[in-house]
């Protein structure tokens, strides 16, 4: 019966059958959107298992009633507030002992798998990831999940992608799908994961990547608010009204968020630093990192975990200034000494709180100085919210969207706008990098987003080069050259000396031009000698090759092995360089565009 089934209809056996499942998917637009929906369904379940997971280590860790947000929790032992912390530390540690041996290669996030590998990620990596990001927010280090969920969305995936023989292109996408699936289930707001996959993960919004980023978006929140229900919603209450008086300030509350943002992520910087300084073994720095963390919890444990209790509280209730000031230090400290010591996490969740503090901050005080502002203290904590979180995560439309989803006020949204555009350019013109991108600038990577030059690294000079090059001896005499080298045998011959070693590259009409200008004959072709210390490596990229051209202004170089020793392996021409750079180029475009 199944096989007369399968026999009968063609669209049943395409769906059985693997290989025509890879095709069906790659050919049609709806194929992708058909995996988009995989995805968000995985990665709303991969949010929901990791949510769940945290909230019952809180409960087993610090011993709070089912329900209560470990920030916000009424009481908790003390004992466990300054303990716990440690023992995910010293677990963190255990976690890296084993990694040190078993994986020794540098775990790669969404952004840089998009960026450089065309959108393959490990799916193993980003599960351990998961699990640590877990176990630094189920024992309180102050950080939260959104790094978890990202990585883990985006790893599952890729691993679909991969599976389907995804194109480049395509695959890229899916990564996207995975996180916007991830952001949009943890904050119960699909066009902030949208935009944060166009922004953040795929580096380009483009038709057809439209409508595979935003149902996988929709699914994901759909499957949490099944689950959960409203858990993940950041409720604001009573938010009054904006008026056109509170444009300026919320733009003044713009530039101090950004000189906030990089503050922070200046301070997650100079602990790290210390911290790799220090002769303390990178086993322990979590465990040393935890005991901070809870010495800090024993004063206010709203610097626990991710803060989703606290900002709760915090934007509900009325606090004074003087509180506002501690709470904003505490917390920003601990969130920049938890992922300083090793403790696996983002600074997603942990800006949005900052931000909020510091826009009731702002609020309590601009009074004296905007006189015509409402300046609602629940109206600038959403703003700065956004603003601040664009200055460290970076994404301006994101941000925008979670403000509108969070409150549904298209008055704040637009004031928000403002306030985030003005971060967001305050930040880029005065240190230029988000915390993801400034961690790569660290690692000494180049990449400042997620656009796709993972296949410009891959179009290397060792891959364009002519390997057969003629070469002659620098001290080789004139007539024995000419012999060698009549004219129209080569254009150009390169040069070396005794050693082997490159001297420089002498051109055929050149020699032959100056025999019938009757000038002296040299006694060797050496003093025909150009570009004898410029040369290219096989390491280079054809974009590195094509300035070093450009700046010579010069049609041929020689390729060396390294600067040491300078051995020839090759030559490459500008005009064979910008053909294929210029064919790569159109290719990439048309597989954007779903051409081919």
């Amino acid at each position: 019966m199944l096989r007369h089934l399968l026999h009968s209809s063609p669209s049943i056996r395409a769906i059985l059958d693997p290989g025509r499942l890879r095709v069906l998917i790659r050919r049609s637009e709806f194929g992708l959107i058909a995996a988009a929906v995989v995805v968000g369904v995985s990665a709303g379940l991969a949010v929901a298992a990791m949510s769940w997971t945290s909230q019952a280590l809180h409960r087993l860790m610090f011993k709070i009633p089912s329900g209560e947000r470990l920030s916000a929790a009424s009481e908790i032992d003390p004992f466990l507030v300054l303990v716990a912390p440690v023992i995910g530390g010293v677990l963190l540690g255990v976690v890296f002992l084993i990694l040190r041996e078993w994986r020794k290669k540098p775990m790669v996030d969404p952004i840089e798998a998009n960026a450089l590998h065309g959108g393959r990620l490990s799916l193993t990596d980003s599960i351990i990831v998961a699990v640590q990001n877990l176990i630094s927010n189920g024992f309180g280090a102050s950080v939260g999940l959104e790094a978890g969920y990202t990585q883990l969305s985006s790893g599952l995936a890729s691993k679909i992608g991969y599976l389907l023989q995804l194109r480049r292109a395509d695959l890229r996408v899916l990564v996207g799908c995975g996180a916007a699936g991830a952001i949009a289930a943890a904050f119960n707001a699909p066009l902030t994961g949208a935009f944060y996959a166009f922004e953040l993960i795929i580096g380009t919004y483009t038709i057809v990547s439209l409508a595979p980023v935003v149902v996988s978006a929709l699914i994901a929140t759909i499957i949490t608010r099944l689950l959960f229900g409203d858990a993940f919603m950041i409720d604001v209450g009573e938010f009054g009204n904006v008026v056109p008086a509170d444009y300026l300030p919320a733009i003044v509350l713009g530039i101090f968020c950004a000189g906030a943002g990089i503050l922070l992520m200046k301070g997650v910087t100079v602990i790290e630093e210390t911290a790799r300084k220090s002769s303390v073994s990178p086993t322990f720095r979590p465990a040393l990192g935890g005991i901070v963390v809870g010495l800090m919890a024993l004063i206010d444990q709203q610097v626990l975990s991710a803060g989703h209790g606290a900002l709760h509280l915090n934007l509900g209730e009325s606090i004074t200034i003087p509180t506002l000031l501690m709470l904003l230090t505490l917390k920003a400290v601990a969130s920049a000494v938890s992922i300083g010591s090793g403790f696996r996490g983002g600074l997603f969740f942990a800006s949005l709180f900052i931000g909020a503090l510091l826009g009731k901050l702002f609020a309590y005080s601009a009074p004296y100085v905007f006189a015509h502002a409402t300046v609602t203290p629940v109206i600038y904590a959403v703003v700065g919210m956004s603003a601040l979180a664009v200055a460290v995560i970076g994404g301006p439309l994101t941000m925008t969207f979670l403000a509108l989803e969070v409150t549904g006020d298209f008055p704040i949204t637009a004031l928000a706008l403002a306030a985030v555009i003005t971060s967001s350019i305050t930040a880029r013109m005065t240190f230029g990098y988000s915390f993801a991108t400034w961690r790569f600038h660290l690692r000494g990577e180049t990449i400042r987003s997620a656009h796709d030059v993972g296949w410009i690294r891959n179009l290397t000079v060792s891959r364009m080069m002519r390997a057969d090059v003629r070469t002659a001896v620098a001290d080789m005499p004139f007539e024995a050259f000419r012999k060698e080298f009549p004219l129209g045998s080569t254009q150009r011959v390169i040069l070396t000396d005794e050693t082997g070693k490159y001297a420089g590259i002498v051109l055929l009409p050149d020699v032959y031009a100056a025999l019938r200008e009757d000038v002296a004959v040299p006694p060797t072709v050496a003093s025909f000698a150009k570009y004898n210390n410029d040369v290219l490596l096989g390491t280079m990229n054809a974009r590195q090759a094509a300035a070093m051209f450009e700046k010579l202004k010069t049609e041929a170089l020689a390729v060396v092995n390294n600067q040491i020793e300078r051995r020839v392996v090759g030559l490459l021409t500008e005009s064979y360089t910008l053909r294929r750079y210029s064919e790569e180029l159109d290719r990439r475009r048309r597989e954007m565009s779903g051409e081919i």
